[in-house]
């Protein structure tokens, strides 16, 4: 029998009252209400069962407003089973309780929030605002590549692809630097310092996206394109993060490879395969890597500083590695003339390559001169503009002409 009662309050006897014979329902204790949410109390009796079916699960309010299984029977002075709530049972809610011919079973809701933090948790792993910029060059890339729109089809298992394997490697660099994450102020609340995410979980994840995004380019794209994206991560993951960021001051200028692979991931998805104009992209994206990066780590030097990773501004002067990125923006740019050329581009690009190059160029000089970290992060934040810019208007380009 289920009893419509308030926490803590007595139980009065039925008008049918169970027999003294039926056997107990099993109660939890306090300590393993407080264990899991899932709380749940079973009652064997067919008494109980009897008059569950007839008259209906009871429930009560508790002060906030949520119904809790508060409960149930079993043999005691005058037939009736008392039992103090167990701690921490009135702050679970209960979605639902099923009766029937054997058994009462309490069980709660599921907590929406916690599902929803969990899923954020996922994707933050992923890092999604760097897959922007790499899904960013892989459309254009296709668009010259087709010398016009491709196959809606083959963009969109493209980029579902890129998507998978941008993510897996990135989730996996959280799972291999969890330890100086926690030490670094600007990652500090990333998923797996919260505590979020587990450890081995963030593995199988990564681990899951790479086997399907190996799946996805090689079934619904080509063989090479998934080859290209699997050896990307596999470079970004073993040779950039678990070896040359700990160790090198060249660790993202030889570790920026496996951000340039997605161009030729775009190209040969379209092609089948490579040529000279998809590596001159690689190699413009390659070049483009140390400035972008370099005038971040200039904003946060003291954070790499504090984690020993030989961050180029952490094991060098300021003014070296302001050099250091003038030096390479300027061939960046010197390597959007070359594709310009390869691959005949008009009028559109050309517009926009100089423009863009010419601002890209000028707050590097600037950055020279001034060495602060505010101007560090105009450097940072044009150079994400000029890369997009600059994919968007070779695709402009083609399409227009």
């Amino acid at each position: 029998m289920l009893v419509d009662v308030q926490a803590g309050q007595s139980l009065q006897p039925s008008p049918e009252p169970v027999r003294r014979t039926a056997p107990p329902l099993t109660m939890p204790t306090a300590s393993a209400a407080t264990e899991s949410p899932a709380v749940a109390w079973q009652n064997r009796g067919p008494a109980v069962a009897d008059h569950a079916r007839r008259n209906g699960p009871g429930k009560a309010r508790n002060g906030a407003g949520k119904e809790d299984i508060v409960m149930m029977l079993g043999p005691a002075a005058g037939g009736v089973y008392q039992h103090p709530l167990p701690a921490g049972v009135a702050r679970h809610s209960v979605s639902k309780v099923a009766s029937n011919a054997g058994a009462l079973t309490a069980v709660p809701a599921r907590s929406v929030p916690g599902v929803l933090a969990r899923a954020g948790a996922l994707v933050a792993l992923t890092k999604p605002r760097i897959i922007e910029l790499l899904l960013v060059t892989t459309v254009p890339t296709m668009v010259v590549a087709a010398g016009g729109w491709p196959s809606l089809w083959l963009v969109v298992a493209t980029l579902a692809g890129g998507t998978l394997s941008a993510g897996g490697a990135n989730a996996a660099n959280m799972y291999l630097d969890r330890d100086i994450d926690a030490l670094m102020r600007r990652t500090s609340r990333r998923p797996l310092v919260t505590g979020a995410i587990s450890a081995p979980a963030a593995l199988a994840f990564a681990v899951g996206l790479e086997a399907a995004a190996f799946l996805v380019l090689w079934f619904a794209v080509n063989p090479l394109s998934a080859i290209l994206a699997l050896s990307a991560a596999l470079f970004y993951v073993f040779v950039y993060t678990a070896v040359l960021k700990r160790k090198s001051p060249q660790n993202i200028v030889i570790g920026g490879a496996a951000g340039a692979v997605p161009v030729l991931v775009g190209w040969a998805a379209v092609q089948g395969s490579l040529g000279w104009a998809p590596l001159v992209l690689f190699a413009l994206v390659f070049l483009w890597t140390p400035p972008h990066f370099w005038a971040l780590a200039i904003r946060y030097r003291d954070d790499y500083a504090n984690a020993s990773v030989p961050m180029m501004p952490v094991v060098v002067s300021l003014e070296h590695t302001a050099r250091q990125i003038f030096g390479y923006a300027m061939a960046t740019v010197a390597a959007s003339v070359v594709f310009g050329l390869v691959a005949d581009m008009h009028w559109v690009y050309w517009t926009v390559a100089v423009a863009a190059g010419a601002v890209f160029i000028g707050l590097c000089a600037r950055l020279l001169a001034v060495r602060t970290s505010p101007v560090a992060m105009k450097v940072f934040h044009w150079s994400i503009s000029y890369l997009s810019l600059l994919f968007v208007a070779m695709a402009v380009d083609v399409l227009v002409h």
